[in-house]
Formats: C-alpha cells, sequence, structure tokens
C-alpha cells in the first residue's frame, strides 16, 4: 500500500472540544452545524466547509471533508463536474476507506479522505491541496487554542460583553463530553444550557 502517514491527534483528542463546541452552538440554537450521531461526528463552519469522523468498526475511522475553496483534489464526481482529472483518494488504501463516502448532509464533494487503524491517520499519496487546514477543524475542537469557542460563546446574553474564561473554557473541553449544566452554564450563561449537555454527551455514544 502507497500510503502518507498525516500528523493528526487521534479521534479521541479531538472529541473533548468537538464535544464543546457542539454544546456551545446547541446551546445558542445553532445545533445543525456542530453534533453527533451514532456513527459519526459531524463539523460544518457555517461557509460551505465541513468535516465528518466516521466510524466504521472498532480503530476503523473515516477523516472525511471538503474546503469549497481551497480543496484541489478532485475525487470522483467532482473531476467530471469540474472537468478536472481525478485525484484517487483511496489508492493504496484497505477497502473499508470505500465506505461511508457520501457527502451529505454538508456537501457535494469530498476533498479529504483519511484513516484511522486505531494507531495512526493515513492518506493516499498526492500533492495537491486538499483543503484539510483551511477547514479549520484542529482550530474548532480547541486542539490549537481556544479562540473559536470562545468566538462562539462571546456573545451570550449573561456575560455582559465580557468572554467567558480561558479556565472556564478549559473545563469544558477538558470534560471530554461528559460536561454538566454547571460547566456550561459558566460559558453561555443566558442560553438552552439543557440542550447544550444533551448535545455534548451524543459523543460519548461511540467509543474511541
Amino acid at each position: 500500500m502507497s500510503l502518507v502517514d498525516v500528523n493528526l491527534p487521534p479521534p479521541s483528542a479531538m472529541r473533548g472540544g468537538w464535544a464543546a463546541l457542539a454544546a456551545v452552538l446547541s446551546a445558542r440554537g445553532w445545533g445543525k452545524n456542530v453534533y453527533a450521531e451514532p456513527d459519526q461526528w459531524l463539523y460544518h463552519d457555517g461557509g460551505g466547509n465541513w468535516a465528518s469522523l466516521r466510524f466504521v468498526e472498532r480503530d476503523k475511522i473515516l477523516l472525511v471533508g471538503n474546503d469549497h475553496e481551497y480543496s484541489e483534489t478532485y475525487f470522483r464526481e467532482a473531476a467530471e463536474y469540474f472537468q478536472e482529472e481525478e485525484t484517487d483518494l483511496l489508492k493504496g488504501a484497505p477497502d473499508w476507506w470505500g465506505s461511508k463516502l457520501d457527502p451529505s448532509p454538508f456537501g457535494e464533494w469530498i476533498g479529504f479522505v483519511y484513516g484511522w487503524d486505531g494507531c495512526k491517520w493515513q492518506r493516499a499519496k498526492y500533492d495537491a491541496e486538499d483543503g484539510f487546514k483551511s477547514v479549520g477543524l484542529l482550530e474548532s475542537c480547541s486542539l490549537t487554542d481556544l479562540e473559536h469557542l470562545k468566538g462562539y460563546a462571546a456573545d451570550a446574553p449573561g456575560l455582559e460583553g465580557i468572554p467567558p474564561s480561558d479556565e472556564a473554557l478549559r473545563a469544558l473541553v477538558s470534560a471530554d463530553a461528559q460536561i454538566t449544566p454547571e460547566m456550561l452554564q459558566r460559558v453561555i450563561p443566558g442560553w438552552d444550557v439543557e440542550a447544550g449537555v444533551a448535545a455534548a454527551r451524543k459523543f460519548l455514544e461511540m467509543p474511541v
């Protein structure tokens, strides 16, 4: 197999921040952008760019997505539609990578497909920019800093123009989806805390 190792955190490291973002957005009434289903976690930046972590089997997980501006890979139908040379995102990959590749509910095309085998992330070998970095998933999952999460929470009516503290935000991420109403209340007072807690807890349905 001719695959390339990808330096990304394991799915377990993504869960806390992904769930925290889902909690804040759901409490705000924007729960359709970031949420968990029984077999996948979904992220949409509100501008047409998206990523999804999809569970195939134990220790067989896909990370797929697309940036509509910066994904320069043209996979399957996208190659024909844009009249570009196809990038085979499955070249050299095990068969299970070919499952769960429907780009819905957020997009028409897939710009990247990464596979997690329980030890490492890998992708097919290609030179084109696939759009993963510009999608901003790592920033959104608070793996680089807390600014993305803070930006969404800063408009909460109970904050009186003062953004939530980094301490409160870190506690939300560190809870690893086991967010309590008290934790969330300290971050987004005035919004629907119960909806936010429920959204976060859904990230516990699949083991990582």
